[in-house]
């Protein structure tokens, strides 16, 4: 059926449950999977002073909070036996990075939370999820 999920995930908790679910499907399935996080390029504010560390400080801070995300569902996917390539990508729009991503590593099928932490932007400019679900080609797995 599936060969190769990916499971994007932000650190939420129920991105954390996707991750343990999506990985949970892959043994059934006798599936590979690659857990993806995004990172977030340092957000520009026009007509704001910005400090010239500001933006490397975000970035590095961004890319260490990811990795034992990162660490952790590789190393729960190895304890069950599937199979498990990590990924962090630094894009724009998280959406298309687990689009793109996705299509890059050969994968069939993606499972992922209903929401991530977005905040009040998810209601406002909908989930990540919704976006993936709009866009995306191949089959999607909402967890909630």
């Amino acid at each position: 059926m599936y060969h190769h999920i990916l499971i994007p995930t932000d650190g939420s908790p129920l991105s954390g449950s996707a991750v343990e679910k999506g990985i949970a499907l892959a043994k059934a399935l006798g599936a590979k999977v690659t857990v993806l996080t995004v990172v977030e390029p340092f957000p520009v504010m026009r007509g704001l002073p910005q400090s010239y560390d500001a933006p490397d400080e975000y970035t590095r801070r961004a890319h260490a909070e990811a990795e034992p995300r990162l660490a952790e569902a590789e190393q729960h996917a190895k304890q069950v036996g599937v199979p498990c390539e990590v990924v962090k990508v630094e894009h724009g729009q998280p959406f298309e990075a687990i689009i793109e991503t996705a299509g890059t590593r050969g994968c069939d099928l993606i499972a992922m939370a209903s929401h991530g932490r977005r905040g009040i932007s998810a209601l406002v400019l909908s989930s990540e999820a919704t976006k993936v679900l709009t866009h995306s080609k191949l089959p999607v797995l909402i967890y909630r």
